[in-house]
Order: structure tokens, then C-alpha cells, then sequence
């Protein structure tokens, strides 16, 4: 919803203002270097990318404008996931949870939290490295230098969409010239043809060029790299919450402070309070 409404607000100040001060906004309507400037950008991006990044930008632009869903109630019901399992491993051992790594969608641990079951980027990462532990054949140190390999693995990844629509955002006020300059040939070549009246007119067309690929590049195209860089990292915080969760259990803390541990690494505005997060784990482990 943020999105649309600042994309709004900057057509309404720039189009709006264009037009208080007596501008004609038919004026500024120039498919033809729509064509020019979008066809070439467009194709430079798809000359510059391969098909799965295309792919994964495609869906992330279309995220750009959906909430996100790492949300403080997310969180709570992450951690609590996290405190049931490693209670049920202390008092258990670690075998009892293997059916539960298994078969996640099967496990009435996991079928507690919808929320956290829904995400298989999450659950993939937290039951790899619960079996891992099951296992015992890896030390911590080790685990968490496995972990940093994946998380590098995975930053990286999940940039390249961010990465391709700032380089489009990039190359836009380039194309916006060349389309200037196309038309400024066409003006020079229509000389001693048509009116001075006429080449104004064209005159005016091709400044529209260079209007639109800057409008384009810093009004849409870079603000949408921006909000998906933003989701990117929202989205990497709750692997880097089940690394400290589990880290911290592997070095001997119990469940309540190894959660605690997790708990600490999220941003301020997610992050729930210790006695919200304690609320929440004896509500849900009374289900």
C-alpha cells in the first residue's frame, strides 16, 4: 500500500506541478519514447540477467507492493517452535526430535505454528542443522561455520533480483537521452520542412526523453530496488535468529536462554519483549 500511495504522490507533485505552472501534460505524452526508453531498458535487463534471476526478480517486484510477513507475531511463534524443541531434546534427547526433522509437516511441533510451517526456506534451514545435531558427528564451531557459508550463500542470492532492478534503474536516464537525441536528429533533419511552430513541437518531444528516464529511474524504477533491498534483509533475519537459538544451545545454555539468545538479534520493531515471548510459549505448549 506504501508503495502505490508514493508512487502517487510522486506522479500527482511532478505531473501536478508541470501543469500549475501552465504546462500542457498532453504535451509530456510521447509513446514513442515510452517505446525507446522501456523497450531498451527492458532488454538490457534481460541481455544482463540470466533467466532465474529474471524469474526471481519478477516475483520480487511483485512482493514490493505485498506486506511482508516477517511480522513480530512470526517471531513469537519461531521462538516458541524453537524453545518446545530444544525443551523436548534436554529432556528427551536429541533422537526424540528426529521424526519431528523428518517429516515436518507431519510433526505436531511444527503443525503448532502455521505460520513458521508455511515458510519452507525456514523450516529447511532449522530441521538441516536439528539434524545435524541429531547426528553428533559436527562441533559447534564447525556448525556455525557451516551456517555462515549458507547465510553468505543465501544474502547473495536473494540480492541479485534488488541488484538487477537498480541496474535498470541505473540505465534509465541513459535511455531517456538517447531517446532525446533521436529526436533532436529527427528535428535537425525536418529543418526547412516544416514551421518553426512545428520543430518547437518536436523540439519539446524529445526533452521528453530526458523527462522521463530520469522521472522513471529515481521516481519508480529506484525506490522499487530500494523496498525489495529492504525485504531482503527483513527476510534474513530469522535464519540469523535459529543460528544464535541453536548456537547457543549447542554451547550448553538451556531453552529459555538460548531463545533469549535468538531473541536479541532481531530488529527493535519485530522484536517481542521477554515476557511477551514467555506468554506466548506457555500458551502455546498448553494447546
Amino acid at each position: 500500500m506504501l508503495v502505490a500511495i508514493g508512487f502517487v504522490i510522486v506522479t500527482f507533485s511532478v505531473l501536478g506541478g508541470f501543469a500549475f505552472m501552465g504546462g500542457h501534460l498532453l504535451t509530456l505524452w510521447q509513446p514513442v519514447e515510452v517505446l525507446i526508453i522501456g523497450g531498451g531498458a527492458i532488454g538490457a535487463m534481460i541481455v544482463s540477467n540470466t533467466p532465474t534471476i529474471l524469474k526471481a526478480t519478477g516475483k520480487a517486484l511483485g512482493g514490493a507492493f505485498k506486506p511482508s510477513a516477517i511480522t513480530k507475531a512470526f517471531y513469537m511463534s519461531l521462538m516458541a517452535l524453537m524453545y518446545e524443541i530444544l525443551t523436548k531434546v534436554r529432556k528427551e534427547g536429541l533422537m526424540s526430535i528426529e521424526g519431528d526433522v523428518e517429516e515436518p509437516e507431519q510433526s505436531p511441533l511444527f503443525q503448532k505454528y502455521p505460520e513458521v510451517l508455511s515458510d519452507h526456506h525456514i523450516v529447511e534451514f532449522l530441521t538441516d542443522y536439528l539434524r545435524l545435531m541429531v547426528s553428533g558427528n559436527l562441533n559447534p564451531m564447525e556448525i556455525e561455520n557451516l551456517m555462515d557459508g549458507e547465510l553468505e550463500t543465501h544474502h547473495q542470492e536473494a540480492h541479485t533480483p534488488q541488484a538487477a532492478v537498480q541496474q535498470m534503474a541505473d540505465g534509465l536516464p541513459a535511455f531517456g537521452i538517447v531517446a532525446a537525441v533521436m529526436g533532436v536528429v529527427h528535428v535537425m533533419g525536418s529543418v526547412g520542412q516544416v514551421s518553426n511552430a512545428e520543430l518547437g513541437v518536436m523540439i519539446a518531444a524529445a526533452l521528453v526523453g530526458t523527462f522521463l528516464g530520469i522521472l522513471l529511474a529515481y521516481g519508480f524504477v529506484g525506490p522499487l530496488a530500494s523496498i525489495i533491498n529492504h525485504k531482503i534483509s527483513e527476510s534474513s533475519k530469522p535464519f540469523e535468529c535459529v543460528k544464535t537459538t541453536l548456537l547457543a544451545s549447542l554451547n550448553g545454555y538451556s531453552p529459555a536462554l538460548a531463545v533469549e539468545f535468538g531473541r536479541k538479534v532481531l530488529y527493535s520493531t519485530e522484536r517481542p519483549s521477554f515476557i511477551e515471548l514467555e506468554e506466548h510459549v506457555k500458551s502455546t505448549k498448553g494447546k
